[in-house]
């Protein structure tokens, strides 16, 4: 196969793989999850018979591929995103197998028209970065959904603090208040009380919420629920302690973010500003300092 047909073989795979990268991204979940999803917001407690999942074609090769610890890693980043119903994680797989053809495929062709061991190492380099950037896309957006949750967590707080201080229950409570709000804390208190209909403990539903989200003063609050019921300690009063505990932390970030706002500000002030003010400031008297340096050394050298 010489050179222009190696070319045009990776320029079709290519093209093949940036469709079926789309087709990953865009299609529709599957009819079994869309019938779980849609059991769950109607909230009802009959629970869904477990089926064995079929995976085939890509989907599958795409998770022989991927090692178990890949596997349960990419599970774990998905429940910190909330679990998007067009992300599943069958379509993650195939998205990042798809990724890492896309960039071999191409530092292929950029090989065959440069043939040497640098591009060869290049093929490999570029199929790997292709195969992490969907766990990176995941990782972004887990970190900007708990920054989310972190700071909604107060105000939530309240709300719920009231509720139940106004006679409601917990549960009832976290229903009220989710009705009312809206954002990524409000959909996993929905999760938690979905898991509550559906048989799970108390307990047990709000653990994995704190396992789900990883946010610290989350996990606190569900660690603080937790201990309330095991003690009998009333859960008025613990949601009060919490609220006002999450507001200082709150006030406490805010104010720490402030302070860091002048040591970030050097190193643009350093590279940006005052070289420019430099050269505002000492370039004309650097000129006149030239004009008169070569005219007392023209003077010298005269007859």
């Amino acid at each position: 196969m010489n050179s222009s047909q190696l070319i045009l073989f990776a320029a079709g795979t290519a093209g093949v793989s940036v469709l079926l990268l789309v087709w990953s991204l865009t299609a529709a979940p599957g009819t079994l999850r869309q019938r779980a999803l849609a059991i769950l917001e109607r909230d009802t407690a009959r629970a869904v018979a477990t089926q064995e999942v079929s995976f085939a074609g890509l989907a599958g090769v795409a998770r022989r591929l991927t090692p178990a610890s890949g596997v349960q890693r990419l599970d774990r980043a998905l429940a910190r995103v909330g679990r998007p119903q067009t992300w599943p994680l069958e379509r993650v797989l195939v998205a990042k197998l798809l990724a890492a053809a896309v960039a071999a495929v191409g530092a292929l062709m950029f090989w065959s028209m440069n043939p040497s061991v640098l591009s060869l190492a290049l093929v490999g380099v570029l199929a790997l970065v292709g195969w992490f950037v969907p766990d990176l896309i995941l990782w972004n957006e887990g970190q900007v959904r708990s920054k989310s949750i972190e700071q909604a967590l107060p105000d939530f707080l309240d709300q719920l603090t009231i509720a139940v201080e106004a006679g409601l229950g917990l549960e009832s409570a976290m229903a009220h208040v989710c009705r009312n709000s809206g954002g990524p804390l409000a959909d996993e208190f929905v999760r938690t009380l979905q898991d509550i209909q559906v048989g799970q403990t108390r307990r047990i539903a709000f653990l994995s919420l704190a396992e789900r989200t990883s946010v610290k003063d989350l996990k606190r609050f569900v660690r603080a629920v937790v201990q309330a019921e095991q003690f009998g300690v009333s859960v008025a009063t613990v949601l009060n302690t919490q609220a006002r505990e999450m507001r200082i932390k709150r006030r406490l970030r805010a104010e720490e973010k402030a302070m860091k706002v002048p040591v970030k500000v050097v190193f643009p002030l350093m590279l940006c500003i005052l070289p420019v003010l430099f050269i505002i400031i000492l370039g004309p008297v650097a000129m006149r300092i030239a004009e008169a340096f070569s005219g007392g050394l023209g003077s010298i050298g005269g007859p």
